[in-house]
C-alpha cells in the first residue's frame, strides 16, 4: 500500500509542492484546512496539476486519522494555535513533520525570528500531546521549487528529532522523491541552524538575483 501523506494547512505555497512531490513519486496524499470545501477545490487544482486524482482534500481532523506521516504547512505564526486546537485529534505514534521557519523581511533583507525555545520546531514540540512525535524536515528547499515537479531538486533534506524511529520513517518517506538526499541532522534542537540556513538561502538568492538557492553537502554518504 502506498506511504500515506497527509499535510496540515495543505492549501497554501508551502503545502502544494510537498502534496505534488509525494503524490508524483506515487504516495496517496491528503490535503487539509479548516475547510473542507477550500481543501476539495485546492486538491482538484493540484490534481489537474498532475493529471492525476491522487490527492484528497480533507478536514484537518481527518487528515490527522488517515496519514501515516502528516506535514503541517501552515504560517509559522499561525501554527501553535492550530496545533493546540487540534490536540484531541491527534493519534498516539503520530509523526508530525514541521516545515515552518520563522523569519521577517526588514529593509529588503530576510531576518530570522528567534523564537524563545531557540527554534520553531522546538516551539512547536511544547503544542503536541504525549506519543506524538514532531520532526523538522523540508526547511530548506524552496517551495516554489519542491512545487515544480519536473525540476529535479539535487539537494540534501535535512531531517532533525528527538525520536530516531521518527527520523528514519520520514527519511523513509523522503527517499520516494527522486534526486531528493534525506540526511539524519540528529536531535530536534538542529532545527536552530536549519532555520537560519533558510534565511541565509533566502538573501543569497535576493544578492544574486536567483530563486532556488538548497543545499547539498559534500562527503557524506
Amino acid at each position: 500500500m502506498a506511504i500515506r501523506i497527509g499535510l496540515l494547512g495543505g492549501t497554501g505555497v508551502e503545502g502544494r509542492g510537498i502534496a505534488l512531490r509525494f503524490a508524483h513519486a506515487g504516495a496517496s496524499v491528503a490535503i487539509g484546512s479548516r475547510s473542507v470545501e477550500r481543501a476539495r477545490e485546492a486538491a482538484a487544482a493540484y490534481n489537474q496539476a498532475l493529471g492525476s486524482g491522487a490527492i484528497e482534500g480533507l478536514s484537518n481532523s481527518e487528515v490527522l486519522g488517515r496519514s501515516d506521516i502528516v506535514f503541517l504547512t501552515l504560517p509559522y505564526d499561525q501554527a501553535p494555535a492550530a496545533l493546540d486546537a487540534l490536540r484531541a485529534d491527534m493519534p498516539s505514534g503520530l509523526v508530525l513533520v514541521d516545515v515552518t521557519v520563522p523569519m521577517a523581511f526588514r529593509e529588503g533583507r530576510a531576518e530570522y525570528e528567534e523564537p524563545a525555545e531557540g527554534s520553531n520546531a522546538e516551539r512547536l514540540a511544547l503544542h503536541l500531546p504525549p506519543g506524538v512525535h514532531l520532526v523538522g524536515a523540508f526547511k530548506t528547499i524552496p517551495a516554489h521549487v519542491m512545487a515544480e515537479v519536473q525540476t529535479p531538486l539535487d539537494c540534501d533534506v535535512y531531517v532533525c528529532g528527538d525520536d530516531a524511529g521518527a527520523r528514519a520513517r520520514v527519511m523513509d518517506a523522503a527517499r520516494l522523491i527522486p534526486t531528493l538526499r534525506p540526511v539524519d541532522a540528529g536531535p530536534l534542537r538542529a532545527a536552530r541552524t536549519l532555520e537560519r540556513m533558510t534565511v541565509l538561502a533566502v538573501n543569497l538568492n535576493r544578492r544574486y538575483k536567483r530563486k532556488g538557492a538548497r543545499y547539498r553537502i559534500q562527503g557524506i554518504e
